[in-house]
């Protein structure tokens, strides 16, 4: 039987240094994109140009810095006090990839449709099936994940940050769908949403 050995002290103060800067810029970027994103009806996306992809870049840049930190984090393993809660920081990475991918999708599909049929934009009309599989586990496992991964979390205040924030932001999304993509409470609960959420992981950098 060959014995695991512990990483080494370099390499894991590499992981540490990793965890902790895309922890710091990956949070704050991504609610620098949230605050920056334009009006969602078909017509407002026609007028920004590419300003609504910006955003989604920028959203996607923050969120790929989210995915190293959680990789990072996994890793070292000094934020896991039960072997059962490892299950959550991977759910949360997974939740994390989705959204990325979400936000990547909506960035490029929808600056296009707005040029061509800007009446469908952000309607369920123009929710197909690709999109479907894209959108719907999204929108489910991201909120869900950081629920999950809240509540293992030793530091509470860093783990209600992390969960509420993404609720609130997830639940800002899903009024484009419910209330349609004028409504005004979708910026505010996305912003609210995403400033928790960045709060919450300069708080968990620090404890890397």
């Amino acid at each position: 039987m060959t014995e695991t050995l512990p990483a080494p002290t370099g390499l894991r103060r590499q992981l540490r240094t990793t965890a902790r800067l895309t922890a710091f810029i990956g949070g704050p970027v991504f609610w620098l994109g949230t605050l920056l994103h334009p009006a969602r009806d078909g017509w407002s996306i026609a007028n920004v140009g590419e300003r609504y992809g910006l955003t989604h870049d920028i959203q996607a840049a923050g969120l790929a810095l989210q995915i190293v930190c959680l990789a990072s984090m996994i890793a070292l393993g000094n934020q896991i006090t039960r072997r059962r809660h490892l299950g959550a920081w991977y759910a949360a990475l997974v939740g994390t990839l989705l959204w990325f991918a979400l936000i990547i999708f909506d960035g490029s599909h929808n600056p296009v449709r707005a040029e061509y049929a800007p009446s469908m934009v952000h309607e369920p009309a123009d929710l197909d099936t690709p999109a479907a599989l894209i959108v719907f586990p999204a929108l489910l496992i991201f909120p869900l994940s950081y629920l999950w991964l809240g509540w293992t979390l030793r530091q509470r205040l860093t783990g209600v940050l992390l969960g509420v924030g993404a609720l609130a932001y997830t639940i800002g999304g899903l009024f484009i769908f419910t209330s349609g993509p004028k409504f005004g409470l979708i910026q505010i609960f996305e912003v609210a949403g995403a400033t928790l959420y960045a709060v919450g992981y300069v708080l968990l950098g620090r404890r890397a």
